[in-house]
């Protein structure tokens, strides 16, 4: 395993307590980064003294309340690829919390499912984006990939947030608006087919979700983590959240900043207000992370040969053509293959998947590659859509609506400048446009007292780019950044970024801002 390298910045927020000899982890006074070739442990360089907050103790549950009962038969049966070993053992729970309606204050409760992997003494809660895989199979699957020493000391307790996976799942979206919101061609014609079908999304949740439809977002989702939390019986929360799950830890720091424990955030979203800047660089990323399959697909002599970039351009102006019809009734469009595209390239893992999948549909059989997008699409009692969930949680916890013209400027300057991408990166702004917008004011980055908290973030992300990450990062008092040079989204899948968490959870060393882990 390469180290990781130190990278230097002017602006950098520095941490006071620094745990020297973090293994293969090096700081020097080099203004340039420098690659570290060999596993042997340097020690960190100074930083300021102006955090003082240290981190937490790692304690063992006293008189939990959480009841566990074996569920790894089910927990296999309904996991997305890839499979996990099966040393790894699952077991579910649940906690009941306040659904905090705005016209039912602390009158209705709901569920919010959970599962332990692995037998580690401290409990460590998983979150995950609202619009990926439940936290409950993100957990399992980290568990995969995380170093077996975490494991024995930390058990890795996955949530399904609020609306999703078992966690009484919100599912009001009829599936062939859910087709229509997803297959607006990126590559060209106006928004109003997709903001027609927004506005039906909207107007059914309205009715089917009725009060509870504002209840939805990540502020009210902190205080289910603060019920687990009692649950679980640990004075402090330790997490790690990757993406979008962000969002819940800031309004749990700025809900409960006394329960703040050991904290990951893995990726995390732009906070700039600036739609061009913040779209942009996500169109960005997201071409840069195909060119990056291109390159790794070359080099494995994959089905789409030496140019995977002109495959996918290729397919979509065939589906333009002659779109086929999914078993669900959807049109299998240049939107729908381009958000399966998408989904593919976030899961560094399933990349030679995502390759066959694709030559699969320019030879006239789609299903492979709608399987990754198959989660949003489709939904049922057992296997939820994950698109409702996401659209009622991203637009109660987005301040902002643009105006219909707005958008539509914005995506012709974006395709100008990603012509794949830059039509799909502002179809979510559309998605919004009808639902009630958010009166009050957006969690604080800036929350003052906390202990050191690690936010990783990965060169080529194209769900949480890392311009967008890293600006997160700088508004945070005791945020320190770690950076993997890698593609996909999220970093935990690093040996070196898994090493660089295990250390800063289990033995409470925090890395010197700006270090680097080689991809």
């Amino acid at each position: 395993m390469r180290g990781p390298v130190l990278l230097r910045r002017p602006f950098l927020l520095l941490l006071a307590v620094l745990v020297p000899g973090l293994v293969s982890c090096t700081a020097g006074p080099s203004q340039r980064p420098a690659v570290v070739e060999n596993d042997e442990p340097a020690a960190s360089s100074p930083v300021s003294t102006a955090q003082t907050v240290p981190l937490p103790p790692l304690t063992e549950p006293q008189s939990p309340s959480i009841t566990w009962s074996d569920c790894d038969a089910q927990t296999r049966a309904r996991l997305d690829p890839p499979a996990v070993p099966d040393s790894l053992r699952f077991s579910c729970g649940e906690v009941q919390s306040v659904l905090d309606a705005p016209d039912l204050p602390g009158r209705v409760q709901t569920r919010i499912a959970l599962l332990r992997a692995g037998n580690g003494p401290v409990p460590l809660v998983v979150l995950n984006d609202i619009d990926g895989e439940s936290g409950t199979q993100y957990a399992a699957h980290l568990a995969a990939v995380l170093p077996p020493a975490l494991l024995q000391r930390f058990s890795l307790v996955g949530v399904d947030r609020r609306g999703s996976g078992d966690s009484d799942p919100v599912g009001c979206v009829p599936s062939d608006v859910r087709g229509t919101i997803l297959d607006q061609d990126p590559g060209g014609g106006d928004l109003e087919t997709v903001l027609d079908a927004a506005r039906r999304a909207g107007q059914q949740c309205a009715i089917e979700l009725g009060s509870t439809q504002q209840a939805l977002d990540s502020w009210r989702t902190a205080g289910d983590l603060d019920r687990i939390r009692e649950g679980l019986g640990v004075p402090k929360l330790n997490v790690i959240a990757r993406g979008e799950a962000s969002d819940v830890l800031v309004a749990y720091a700025n809900r409960f900043p006394g329960e703040v424990g050991r904290v990951v955030f893995d990726g995390m979203p732009d906070p700039s207000s600036d739609s061009a800047t913040v779209l942009g660089d996500l169109a960005s990323a997201q071409q840069t992370t195909l060119e990056a399959f291109a390159a790794d697909c070359a080099a494995r002599g994959c089905a789409l040969g030496q140019d995977a970039v002109g495959a996918v351009t290729a397919l979509l102006n065939q589906l333009r053509s002659a779109p086929p019809r999914l078993g669900s009734g959807v049109d299998f469009g240049p939107g729908v293959a381009l958000n399966a595209v998408v989904a593919g390239l976030a899961e560094r893992a399933r990349w030679p998947e995502l390759a066959d999948a694709i030559q699969s549909a320019r030879t006239g059989n789609p299903t492979p590659l709608a399987a990754f997008v198959a989660p949003l699409l489709n939904g049922s009692p057992l296997a939820p859509s994950r698109l409702d969930a996401a659209l009622a949680t991203e637009c109660n916890d987005t301040a902002a609506r643009l105006p219909a013209n707005q958008i539509a400027t914005l995506t012709d300057t974006l395709r100008q400048r990603s012509p794949l991408f830059g039509g799909l990166v502002t179809q979510r702004l559309v998605w919004c446009l009808p639902w009630p917008g958010r009166t009050d004011a957006l969690p604080s980055l800036g929350v003052a007292g906390l202990p050191p908290v690690l936010v990783t973030s990965t060169k080529t992300d194209p769900v949480t780019p890392e311009p967008g990450t890293t600006r997160a990062a700088e508004q945070m008092p005791t945020a320190v950044r770690v950076s993997w040079q890698g593609a996909g989204h999220g970093a935990l899948g690093s040996a070196c970024m898994a090493e660089v968490v295990r250390a800063f959870l289990a033995d409470g060393k925090v890395p010197a801002e700006g270090t680097l882990c080689p991809a």
